[in-house]
């Protein structure tokens, strides 16, 4: 995890642990947190659109390749920045590799449950990612929670950093609308191995799952709503601001789960009036 999402950790209103406490745990310098980070300037955030485009493409590209793609497009470009671009918009590659990617120090990851499952109805296993979102002169954060039988998008935030309380209020949304699932399966980002995400599942007797080493494949489905949204929406009509987004993100999703094509949405929502 980069140290801009290890600083988004940081609470400077929690009484239990001190500011210099919190750095220690999460491997941080004071002067980092108290230094707020130097914004994107315009040739990085030129970058990282063409990078969200190439990977969205092809999401197997790593650092090296992406690097390497770009340079043959006249971009002069090496790997270490591809990498640390590719960090703070929080993608990684698609495919068997080394675990390069650590939960924050502390927080408790879950088994994978899902190996051998037959996942063959609503609210059977939901599951949650985030992607990065281009936008004017800068960039967000969207999360959605999906049901796998279904691919529905239960619920959605956006936000401009990577803390956990965005990931979280989307998660109480969908468990206010569209119930309990059996099992939830995240990977092991940060924001889903808090306590504040994995205590909110527990309380309503969620079983929690992450993927493992090796579970690449988990990914595919929620890649594919990515894709979808980005080459149908995000990328043809270039929003301003994160009010254009929101606003268009909304009309998207709600033409992507009409009820013609997911029953099981109509089915859960149908229960809220009986």
């Amino acid at each position: 995890m980069s140290a801009p999402d290890r600083r988004a950790l940081i609470d400077g209103n929690d009484s239990r642990l001190s500011i210099r406490r919190q750095c220690r745990l999460l491997g941080l310098a004071r002067s980092g947190v108290y230094r707020p980070p130097r914004a994107a300037n315009d040739n990085d955030l030129g970058l990282m659109r063409r990078i969200d485009a190439l990977f969205t493409a092809w999401p197997f590209l790593g650092s090296r390749r992406m690097a390497a793609l770009l340079r043959a497009e006249g971009v002069s470009i090496n790997r270490k920045r591809a990498q640390r671009l590719m960090r703070r918009m929080g993608i990684a590659a698609l495919g068997p590799k080394p675990r390069t990617t650590k939960p924050a120090p502390g927080h408790k990851i879950y088994p994978y449950l899902l190996r051998g499952l037959t996942i063959d109805r609503p609210n059977q296993v939901w599951a949650a990612d985030i992607t990065y979102i281009p936008i004017g002169r800068g960039f967000l954060y969207l999360m959605a929670v999906m049901d796998w039988a279904s691919r529905a998008v239960l619920a959605w935030r956006l936000s401009n950093t990577m803390d956990v309380s965005f990931c979280v209020s989307a998660l109480e949304e969908a468990l206010a609308r569209f119930g309990t699932p059996e099992i939830f399966n995240t990977d092991q980002g940060s924001q889903f191995t808090s306590a504040a995400f994995t205590g909110t599942l527990m309380a309503a007797g969620v079983r929690v799952s992450m993927d493992g080493r090796g579970r690449w494949m988990d990914n595919v489905f929620i890649e594919r709503l990515w894709r979808s949204l980005k080459y149908e929406d995000i990328y043809l009509k270039g929003y301003g601001d994160g009010g254009e987004a929101r606003a268009g993100i909304a009309a998207w999703i709600a033409f992507y789960n009409p009820v013609s094509q997911h029953p099981s949405l109509y089915a859960v929502e149908a229960n809220r009036f009986c």
